[in-house]
């Protein structure tokens, strides 16, 4: 029996008891990927994350959100220190498929095009995901037509972008936190598909694109021992013994401090014959102490050969998710931390890559959400102009929180929307989708997008955004010309 039987169709036969990631031959990896400790002669250390990260064969890349490409510091910093590039939202399938098989590339192609030209390799986030997805896609569906949809949309995304991505996120954070190893979180996928979707994604991922990295990627993977981590192990040590294709597993890491087997969880991994990638990186805390964090990441990522890559989640705390922790390698001035200097030193000090692993050549190449809760009850405002608006919380987490707000027509066909609400307590919005916003204060006005501004009658779109701060659901208006 395998450690994840997992059916393209059908449900996950339940594990016979407890088992052990790190078998014994994962562990004896360890005394083969460990990187010999030289540092480069002086007058060869690079000045930038990217070049430095160059050096050993890597990438240093970071998230972008297109909402903030009008700050040129921004844009500046991104192509001055990255070699690669995340989209942050505008890939997910809410963005960019807001009305079934009509895609909205726009903003995803904006990051993608500078990305392009300015040499970069491109990660594609996400295809696969529970959150954040299109009105469109509910619980009303058949399987079958969920299954087409699915695949489809795959199709679709990765078409688009062949030749500019080198690795896709094809299903991000399908495995519970809790509970026995290897059980995957309740979402419309299992529901309507079974556990088995996982594997019908990649396969349908690998049909696209024969050429592109298909990775899986989740948060809380980074104990080599959790559960979780465990889970994912099974899975993919399950899926390579199956011909199932799979390539890279992309380890979120959003924490204050890696776990001490942070090294040994990317060799048990790269053990099975996939590479590793940080997907996702940001440490909370400042000075010394984030620095030796993100010193150490870097340094495991460094020792062992198949772990590709390091993308930082966002590049100033200005913007961050979670910018009450300054998570990130750059402060809201963009001034470097010394985190910045541990990292940069760090890659500097790796010894050069001289046997990655197969990778296709490109033209060119969290979600995060720690924790589910809860959301509170929405508030609907009244249907002034012929439309109302409704927010509810999706996801929160210490010192900040995801939301989805659906904007829905009256009796008669809307041709434009504007919805406002007003924060209650300090709340400001780090990053949003399908919509265009404006502050002032605490006032938040966002309008349509040119592509979800007409509603039937009855008929709705919705818009997104993360926001820092405590979850809060204020009531919106929404009006229309």
């Amino acid at each position: 029996m395998s450690d994840f039987p997992l059916s393209a169709g059908g449900a996950r036969r339940p594990l016979s008891g407890p088992r052990r990631a790190l078998t014994a031959g994962a562990l004896g990896v360890l005394g083969v990927v460990t990187a010999l400790a030289a540092t480069l002669p002086a007058n060869a250390a690079a000045s930038t994350l990217g070049a430095a990260a160059a050096q050993s064969g890597r990438y240093f890349g970071t998230a972008i959100a297109a909402g903030h490409l009008n700050d040129s510091t921004y844009v500046a910093t991104w192509d001055r220190e990255f070699n690669s590039v995340t989209a942050e939202n505008e890939m997910k399938w809410g963005p960019i498929e807001p009305s079934r098989n009509s895609f909205n590339w726009s903003q995803a192609d904006q990051i993608v095009n500078h990305a392009v030209g300015q040499g970069m390799k491109v990660r594609g986030h996400t295809l696969v995901w529970h959150a954040q997805l299109p009105s469109w896609i509910n619980s009303g569906m058949s399987a079958s037509d969920l299954r087409s949809a699915m695949t489809n949309h795959i199709t679709q995304v990765m078409n688009h972008y062949k030749g500019k991505v080198f690795a896709w996120d094809v299903v991000n954070e399908a495995f519970n936190d809790g509970g026995a190893v290897g059980t995957l979180r309740d979402s419309i996928f299992t529901q309507k598909l079974g556990n088995g979707f996982i594997e019908e994604a990649f396969r349908a991922a690998r049909a696209a694109d024969p050429n592109v990295k298909l990775c899986y990627n989740d948060y809380n993977i980074d104990d080599a021992n959790a559960n979780k981590t465990r889970g994912v192990y099974n899975m993919v040590k399950d899926f390579k013994a199956r011909g199932v294709p799979i390539d890279c597993v992309g380890l979120q890491s959003h924490f204050g401090n890696p776990p001490s087997n942070y090294q040994q969880n990317i060799a048990q991994f790269a053990a099975l014959g996939v590479d590793v990638q940080i997907t996702e990186l940001d440490v909370g805390g400042s000075g010394s102490t984030q620095a030796d964090a993100y010193r150490r990441v870097t340094q495991a990522c460094m020792a062992v050969s198949r772990c590709t890559g390091i993308t930082v989640w966002g590049i100033t705390d200005k913007y961050s998710w979670r910018s009450g922790d300054t998570p990130l390698l750059f402060d809201g001035n963009y001034n470097k931390k010394q985190a910045y200097n541990s990292v940069l030193d760090a890659l500097n000090a790796a010894t050069p890559n001289t046997s990655p692993s197969p990778s296709a050549t490109p033209t060119r190449s969290p979600s995060a959400s720690p924790s589910a809760s809860p959301s509170a009850s929405p508030t609907r405002s009244p249907l002034p102009g012929g439309c109302s608006a409704t927010i509810k919380t999706i996801n929160s987490w210490g010192g900040g929180f995801q939301s989805e707000v659906t904007v829905q027509a009256g009796s008669s066909a809307v041709n434009g929307w504007t919805v406002k609400w007003t924060w209650p307590g300090g709340q400001s919005i780090s990053s949003l989708w399908n919509g265009r916003q404006s502050v002032s204060g605490s006032s938040v006005t966002v309008t349509n997008e040119s592509y979800n501004g007409s509603i039937a009658a009855g008929g709705s779109t919705t818009f997104g955004f993360t926001a820092n701060g405590t979850a809060a659901t204020p009531t919106a208006t929404c009006t229309s010309p």
